[in-house]
């Protein structure tokens, strides 16, 4: 396993490889890096493929380009295009997680040809909707449940991303905290937050660590955000409603590759990205595979390595 920059069309970015055979590319989401899929980028390699895990853009030691517009999920999808291609690569199996997980699906929409395969994990695919951009529909939902505003709402905001940087271990360790399958019902975040309280504001002070996260694991992202900071992954988010308006090409389009898809039972994630689980099948109609992992939280590759390799594995087996 090693860590090297590759340089593509538009970008250099900072990959964690091991193995040869086909390329499974391994995409993170927010707030992680490539050494999140440590555990699949080795049993993939023992198993016989090449596993490659980018630092996707605006994160850890790839590229952060200043422009928010750049953080769109067609910039996204290109820079696995361009990945593939930089590394020699005609086809690959795409595997997302969180915000990778968008990533992949949207890969495997738009270019079938290259994406020949894709797993999702934790966030479920969600076409397209026809009825306007999605950030005014999120808050319009939230005000009518009275439920306050859901983060990725306050995200929105020009300096969402100052609170993080101003302690970014406490950001991490209450995140990973938040949204792990071994913290106790009504410690874990919904997702949801009251006027006036942030999301790290809103996870007690006493949030201890994962029982998966070491330190020196977790010194790892800590050093990585201090440097990169949080303003490029929370632009992601700042384009939801961009992304809305530059696919409307993909407006009832289908996934048309085999698929696979994990997800936590206790995953916080569920409560607001759930009620698409049911439904996957509608848009995508060779999913093979749809699991959730009892008790497990949202970060599952980290969480549940060994459940989620298996899968892997036997979903890779069966193409």
């Amino acid at each position: 396993m090693r860590t090297r920059h590759v340089q593509t069309d538009r970008l250099t970015q900072q990959i964690l490889e091991s193995g040869s055979g086909p390329l499974v590319l391994l995409v993170h989401g927010f707030p992680e890096l490539s050494i999140s899929w440590r555990a699949q980028v080795d049993a993939l390699a023992v198993a016989g493929f090449r596993a490659v895990a980018p630092d996707m853009r605006g994160y850890g030691g790839t590229d952060k380009p200043a422009d928010r517009d750049s953080y769109s999920i067609l910039h996204l999808v290109g820079d696995m295009v361009d990945l593939a291609r930089a590394l020699g690569e005609e086809r690959c199996v795409v595997v997302g997680h969180d915000w990778g997980a968008a990533v992949a699906w949207h890969c495997a929409l738009t270019r079938p040809d290259l994406f020949t395969a894709v797993a999702g994990l934790s966030v479920p695919f969600q076409p397209r909707r026809p009825k306007g951009p999605p950030t005014a529909a999120m808050a319009a939902v939230s005000k009518r449940a009275g439920l306050g505003d859901l983060y990725i709402s306050r995200f929105q905001a020009d300096d969402a991303h100052a609170a993080f940087d101003a302690d970014p271990a406490t950001a991490l360790r209450k995140m990973f905290h938040a949204y792990d399958g071994a913290t106790p019902v009504g410690r874990q975040s919904t997702g949801f937050l009251p006027e006036g309280v942030g999301l790290t504001e809103s996870i007690a002070d006493d949030a201890a660590l994962p029982p998966w996260m070491s330190e020196p694991h977790f010194d790892e992202y800590v050093a990585a955000f201090s440097a990169g900071g949080f303003r490029a992954p929370l632009d992601w988010y700042r384009c939801l409603d961009l992304n809305w308006a530059q696919t409307a090409f993909l407006q009832d389009a289908r996934i048309r590759v085999p698929a696979a898809f994990m997800v936590g039972e206790r995953d916080p994630v569920r409560y607001y990205a759930g009620p698409h689980e049911a439904a996957m099948r509608d848009w995508i109609p060779d999913l093979r595979v749809q699991r959730v992992l009892p008790g497990a939280g949202h970060w599952i590759q980290q969480e549940r390595p060994d459940e989620v390799n298996r899968t892997l594995l036997e979903f890779l087996g069966g193409l």
